[in-house]
C-alpha cells in the first residue's frame, strides 16, 4: 500500500489484520449477538401481542407461552441469525462491531451447511468458545471440530487489501 492510499483498516490494527481473534473479542461479539437475538425475540412477541389485540380487543389477554416453546423459538432464531450472517458475509453484527470474521477451511467464506453446523454448535454449546482462551491458535471447540477460524478483519467484504 502506498503512503497516500486510504485503508479501511486503522493504522493501529494493521499488525493484527488476519490474526486469530482472542477470547475477549469473541466474547464481546457473542454478547452483542445475544442482544440482537433478544431484540428480534422482543419484536416477535410485540407483533404477536399487537395482532392478538387487533383481532379481538374486547377479550384480549397477553400471550403466554411455555418455557419449552420460548426456548425452542430462541434457539431457532439464534441459529437462523448466525447461519445467515456467517454464510453471507462471514460476520454477525457482533463480529462486525468487533472487527472479526469467521472463515471456513482454507480461509474461505463458510458455505451454508458449514455456517449452519457452526451456528448449531455455538448455540447448543456456547461454553465451547472458552476453549479459545486455552488453545494456542485461539480456536474454540466449534473451530476445531469444523476446521473454521475467527480472525481480526476490518476490511469490507469485497476488499482485497
Amino acid at each position: 500500500m502506498t503512503e497516500h492510499e486510504i485503508s479501511p483498516v486503522p493504522r493501529e490494527a494493521r499488525p493484527y489484520q488476519g490474526q486469530p481473534a482472542g477470547v475477549v473479542s469473541r466474547l464481546a461479539a457473542a454478547a452483542v449477538d445475544a442482544g440482537v437475538v433478544g431484540l428480534v425475540l422482543l419484536a416477535m412477541y410485540l407483533a404477536l401481542f399487537a395482532a392478538r389485540f387487533m383481532l379481538d380487543p374486547r377479550s384480549f389477554r397477553p400471550p403466554s407461552m411455555s418455557l419449552a416453546f420460548n426456548l425452542t423459538v430462541t434457539l431457532v432464531v439464534a441459529i437462523l441469525y448466525l447461519t445467515a450472517a456467517w454464510s453471507l458475509t462471514g460476520r454477525s453484527y457482533g463480529k462486525l462491531l468487533m472487527g472479526l470474521r469467521v472463515l471456513g477451511p482454507e480461509g474461505r467464506r463458510l458455505r451454508l451447511a458449514g455456517a449452519f453446523l457452526r451456528a448449531v454448535l455455538c448455540v447448543v454449546l456456547p461454553v465451547g468458545l472458552m476453549w479459545s482462551a486455552l488453545s494456542p491458535a485461539n480456536r474454540s471447540i466449534q473451530d476445531v471440530l469444523l476446521r473454521t477460524r475467527v480472525v481480526y478483519d476490518w476490511r469490507p467484504r469485497g476488499s482485497r487489501r
